[in-house]
């Protein structure tokens, strides 16, 4: 029930009772929007005008509005209609609070008054009532009042939007900043607590340390003889030492009883030493006999070596003895012509005579015009003739006398070539090669092992052979025929004290390259012993002496005339000491005489009883440098191998009095770890129960075994590994292979050291392999073996851009085999070509790839060669453009290094050496000179398909930036210098640590 209002002069403003409630809505001209405004007015009395006016000022008083602005305009399209609301609902709250809704009156119809004026009529309760002119004047006041109030209530909510706002975006920020916060807190509380339980720990070791010293005698200390972080107990030691005297007492009583037979034995045997002195004496003979014929070998290998410093003057020697034959042959022929013009000159001049002649007879008959005429042109070829006569005279003479100055060129080059190396020989013995020196080592080694001379002075002259002493020098040629008798009493006489500023270094071993070699074991053996070597330290190699052996690379490989007894499986067995030179070094090999025939295998590893035979090996070689008076400053062990040596050491041989010296163990690949039943331990000598404990040899996934490996990380002075991101990666359960532990235990003394390589035989300018050398700054020889490989292996030369990506390398798993055959395909659909040369000693792995070859087999772009072809690999390093290693875990890795070395960028995964060698050159945290390669981190296909395409990519597309790389690659060094500085370091801080405990 509705009256519109139609009068007021409100124009198109109009009211609208609801509910009770008057609704007034009005349209103002100046803010051009719609305003709705709720007003609650109570029942009025309309008796007088007054009354009527003070109850309508009440009502105004008690008016309460709710605004909300409806957009029609461009202008309120900004606005947020959500804020606009939230922000709106207190003031609603207030407004709709202010009265209570009572009966409310209702409009009703429009109704003109009779005078015409205009009225609005009210229906209630009571009825229908009429407003009067005034009160509807008050009611429009009322309303522009209204009107007023909400604008300000716009221009309020106008500002309380952008308040919001801002305070939103404060809000924001504060959340961010509480995040960060946050975050950053339960990283110290993880970091408390873990400082919190380190604490805790560290107590429980004070306590343990403060009660192992009260244990510990105060008188017996170990003097030095036991390890610094490993120390052993002075009550173990006491029962090892109580244990040991009663050990030897049942052997004293079991000798005793021997000697006791032998006496019995030798009274059966009296008659017979009439024929053993006759044996003696004919021994005698043959010794003497065999020393001169010594002698007379040793005279010819002196000679020998006298000429070997002589090869490079001969060799350029006969470069000019060529040349002056050269020289000779063309002077010798220009003198067969001058002797052929010579003799034509003579008949010239036999005929000159005769022409003259018959001209003086014309003369003389006075002979017509036309004689003469003929007479004057015989005369001009005469003078010609001449001339040319006295041309060829000169051009004989000079070239007389410049065969003359070359032949006297030449005898004088003789004579200084004469002088020069009658002077080096005499003077500059520091020239003389490794070999040299090694034979004079083993040779004095070999007196001093044969008890010919004694140890102090045996240690005098390997001083001095240490030191290239001119004075040991001379005395060695000195000795040259002479008997060996003779020779000792002339080394003997070299009484001056010298002083060594090296170490002296000794490397026990089961491979050295070339002579016995499986993997990159011998290579680093070789190649680190050099290095050493040529910064002026003693180093000695100590090997097994396989019936497998390369002997061919061995120099003056000898047996010397002595024996080693070495202690296994309870009694003493022999060994032959065989000595030679491999590289300038000298080598020591040990041949058990042991009923197991350990090293007559014809294999290198691989054998059922592995354990035992190296644990005989590791006794021996400690036998050979104690017996040898050997008191080495470090003893440098390698791989599960050899790793018996450093419990063998500190626990039998440094009670022996053995002790001076300190060992270190390099582990090569923590995947190998030699463990056996501990009962296999014993055999070796060492103390089962002692050994046999979680904190020395026990091994941390089995309790019945024994862990060698282990054994040699706690008793070593040095532990190393062979780069540093793979010393970080074996700390970790995935890749201690459950040594971990350990290696934290120990992580004071473990480091890892990047190997090198030997770059002289790596070397693509020296490289007599490749059909063409060539160096950084000339790279078209590259190009060059690029496309021979091509050719020798029957691949598509057309595109001669085209990359070629290759790989060499053992098919194991540990090689990701599983990404080498997805970047084979990865490679054709890029659009290159890929060559792999290598085997797989796992049977399911060789046949996978023998299918892949099959099916490759005629392809233009994929080479598959499944062997090992040593010369083939130097072709394909230097052909290649890619090397690819997808590793799963890769200790060091030299591959990589190697085809840097040829120019060769390498696709790496960043593991192990891989990732201390080869850095992304898409990585802006690496210095721009250091990049030289392509990564990736996950072992899976999408991460390699990733890495070839960018490095395919800069390939093709920056080709001016690839041959910088490849020559920024040629030019990084990786020798054995850098690493054997840091084995230096570390050995001598171990060493002085060491003298520095003696002393006090």
């Amino acid at each position: 029930m509705a009256i519109q209002a139609c009068a007021l002069g409100l124009g198109s403003d109009f009211y609208d009772w609801r509910w009770g409630r008057l609704a007034v809505c009005l349209q103002p001209v100046s803010a051009g929007r719609m305003l709705r405004v709720c007003c609650k007015m109570r029942n009025r009395n309309t008796g007088s005008s007054l009354h009527k006016r003070h109850q309508n000022k009440k009502a105004s008083e008690r008016l309460t509005l709710n605004t909300n602005l409806q957009s029609q305009s461009d202008e309120s399209k900004e606005v947020n209609s959500s804020s606009s609301e939230d922000l709106m609902s207190p003031f609603q709250d207030k407004l709709s609070d202010a009265d209570p809704i009572e009966d409310l009156p209702t409009m009703a119809d429009d109704i003109r008054s009779s005078t015409g004026e205009k009225s609005i009529f009210i229906e209630n309760a009571d009825g229908v009532q009429r407003l009067p002119t005034d009160q509807l004047e008050d009611l429009t006041e009322m309303i522009k009042h209204a009107e007023k109030n909400v604008l300000l209530l716009n221009q309020a909510r106008i500002g309380a939007l952008k308040e919001l706002d801002r305070i939103l975006s404060e809000k924001e920020a504060l959340q961010a900043e509480i995040n960060v916060l946050e975050l950053k807190l339960d990283e110290t509380d993880s970091r408390l607590k873990v400082t919190t339980q380190e604490k805790i720990r560290v107590e429980f070791l004070e306590k343990e340390l403060g009660r192992l010293k009260n244990e510990i005698y105060s008188k017996d200390k170990f003097d030095g003889k036991v390890l610094t972080s490993d120390s052993i107990s002075q009550d173990a030691i006491d029962i090892a030492f109580v244990e040991e005297l009663n050990a030897l007492r049942v052997e004293n009583g079991l000798l005793k009883d021997d000697i006791k037979a032998l006496n019995e034995k030798l009274i059966d045997v009296s008659g017979k030493e009439e024929c053993i002195s006759m044996l003696e004496k004919e021994r005698s003979l043959l010794e003497s006999s065999v020393g001169e014929l010594k002698s007379e070998l040793e005279a010819s290998r002196i000679d020998i070596s006298a000429l070997s410093s002589f090869k490079s003057e001969c060799k350029a020697l006969w470069d000019k003895v060529e040349n002056l034959q050269a020289l000779l042959g063309a002077t010798a022929e220009r003198s067969k012509q001058a002797a052929t013009l010579f003799e034509q000159n003579l008949e010239l001049q036999a005929k000159v005579d005769k022409l003259e002649a018959s001209l003086k007879e014309s003369n003389a008959n006075k002979l017509p015009d036309k004689s003469q005429k003929y007479d004057e042109l015989l005369l001009q070829k005469i003078e010609m003739l001449e001339e040319r006569l006295q041309a060829a005279d000169q051009e004989i003479l000079s070239h007389t006398i410049l065969y003359q100055k070359s032949l006297e060129e030449f005898q004088q080059s003789i004579e200084r070539l004469k002088e020069c190396n009658q002077k080096e020989l005499g003077e500059h013995f520091d020239d003389m090669p490794w070999e040299f020196w090694s034979r004079l080592l083993l040779m004095v080694d070999g007196w001093l092992i044969e008890k010919k001379i004694s140890s102090s002075d045996g240690k005098l002259l390997r001083e001095m052979v240490w030191k290239k002493d001119r004075q040991i020098c001379e005395a060695y040629l000195a000795c040259n025929g002479k008997h060996e008798h003779e020779a000792i009493v002339t080394f003997l006489k070299l009484t001056q004290p010298q002083t060594s500023q090296g170490l002296h270094i000794v490397h026990i071993a089961a491979e050295i390259a070339p002579v016995a070699k499986v993997g990159g074991l011998g290579d680093v053996v070789l190649g680190l012993s050099k290095a050493l070597q040529r910064k002026g330290h003693l180093v000695e190699i100590v090997l097994p002496k396989y019936d497998c052996l390369q002997e061919d690379q061995i120099i003056e490989l000898k047996a010397l005339d002595v024996t080693v007894e070495s202690f296994f499986d309870g009694q003493l067995f022999k060994n032959r000491i065989w000595v030679g030179i491999v590289e300038g070094l000298p080598v020591y090999f040990i041949e058990p005489h042991h009923p197991s025939k350990f090293f007559w295998r014809g294999e290198f590893y691989g054998e059922h009883d592995d354990f035992k035979r190296f644990s005989f090996f590791s006794r021996a070689a400690l036998e050979l440098l104690y017996q040898a008076g050997k008191k080495p400053d470090i003893i440098h062990c390698h791989d599960w191998q050899t790793a018996f040596v450093a419990p063998l050491y500190w626990d039998i041989y440094a009670a022996k009095g053995f002790n001076s010296s300190r060992i270190c163990f390099t582990c090569h690949n923590f995947e190998y770890q030699g463990t056996a039943h501990f009962s296999e331990l014993s055999s070796c000598g060492l103390d089962i129960q002692r050994l046999n404990r979680p904190d020395r040899m026990q091994d941390n996934s089995a309790p019945d075994r024994i862990n060698p490996l282990k054994g040699a990380i706690v008793f070593s002075n040095i532990v190393t590994t062979v780069s540093p991101t793979y010393a970080q990666e074996v700390c970790t359960p995935e890749g201690g292979r459950g040594l971990h532990g350990t290696l934290r235990l120990h992580s004071k003394k473990f480091v890892g050291v990047l190997n090198g390589i030997d770059t002289d035989s790596w070397n693509p300018s020296t490289d007599i392999i490749l059909p063409v050398q060539y160096s950084a700054d000339d790279l078209q020889g590259k190009a060059e073996n690029k496309r021979a490989l091509r050719t020798q292996l029957e691949l598509s030369a057309a595109d001669a851009f085209q990359p070629l990506v290759c790989c060499i390398t053992r098919l194991v798993p540990q090689k990701g085999v599983h990404l080498i055959r997805h970047a084979i395909y990865q490679t054709v659909e890029l659009g290159g070509q890929f060559v792999l040369l290598g085997s797989s000693p796992v049977a399911h792995i060789q046949r996978d790839f023998e299918g892949i070859a099959s099916h490759f087999k005629n392809h233009p772009h994929v080479r598959l060669l499944l062997k090992y072809d040593d010369a083939l690999s130097h072709m394909i390093y230097a052909a290649s453009d890619m090397f690819i290693i997808p590793s799963l875990f890769e200790p060091c890795g030299l591959t990589q290094m190697i085809a840097m070395r040829y120019g060769s960028v390498p696709i790496v995964r960043r593991t192990g050496g891989l990732n201390d060698s080869v850095f992304d050159v898409d990585d802006d945290t690496i210095p721009v000179q250091y990049r030289n390669g392509f990564t990736f981190l996950s072992p899976n296909e999408q991460d390699l398909n990733n890495v070839m395409e960018r490095a395919f990519k800069y390939y093709q597309k920056s080709p001016e930036n690839w041959q910088k790389l490849v020559q920024r690659i040629m030019r990084l060094d990786f020798s054995w210098e850098s690493s054997a500085q840091q084995y230096e370091e570390l050995y001598e801080k171990t060493v002085t640590r060491a003298r520095a405990a003696a002393n006090v």
